[in-house]
């Protein structure tokens, strides 16, 4: 099971359109290839043909050398449908796949097993092979019934924790930064801890 993530890369509405219509294609192609694939998360953009980003999963014969494809920046040529005469044409977005987690990860994670809900007859009545998983050191939890077996959810829990988790590094990744940008203008200029002078750095 392979997951990948599109994303618009916080570009304009023309970049959202381009990850809504990068989302139809895949599926499209899996579908042709026989590969099973599963759209798990989107987030909406400001029109509503649009999406800011979107997870989905891939997993089958073949998931590798498309998911290999699809990986990288991808290029929609095309006049903007928005905007009339406006002459950029080219819009890109991202396409990153994530990597296998931790081998550790599983030991770290509570799991429930649950019956399935939603539509879908008599399978998902009568089966409990949904499976909420929680991160028992940060507490994210995520419940998976996209899949037929248990273990397959099981699977997929795993690696959408890791990517709540990598998601959370990069957000204190990107927090620090800021902090670091905003300490360059917050240097006092004057009431000094330490004095050196000259070119030999002398303490005074």
């Amino acid at each position: 099971m392979i997951l990948l993530q599109l994303s618009s890369a916080q570009g304009p509405d023309e970049c959202c359109l381009a990850v809504s219509k990068a989302l139809k294609q895949l599926i499209k192609e899996a579908n042709l290839l026989g590969i099973e694939v599963n759209c798990l998360e989107s987030e909406t953009a400001r029109l509503p043909d649009g999406l800011r980003s979107a997870l989905v999963s891939l997993n089958g014969h073949g998931a590798e050398a498309l998911a290999e494809r699809w990986c990288g920046s991808l290029l929609w040529v095309c006049s903007s449908p928005y905007r009339p005469n406006y002459k950029r044409k080219n819009w890109f977005i991202g396409i990153a796949r994530f990597s296998q987690p931790d081998p550790e990860l599983e030991s770290k994670i509570h799991f429930e097993s649950l019956r399935s809900s939603g539509p879908g007859g008599q399978h998902v009545n009568k089966t409990d092979s949904a499976i909420r998983a929680t991160h028992v050191a940060t507490g994210i939890s995520v419940k998976v019934q996209s899949e037929r077996s248990q273990h397959a959810n099981k699977r997929l829990a795993i690696l959408l924790i890791s990517h709540r988790l990598d998601q959370l590094k990069q957000q204190a990744d990107a927090e620090l930064k800021s902090e670091r940008r905003m300490f360059h203008h917050q240097i006092e200029r004057g009431n000094p801890q330490l004095i050196f002078k000259d070119i030999e750095f002398k303490t005074i």
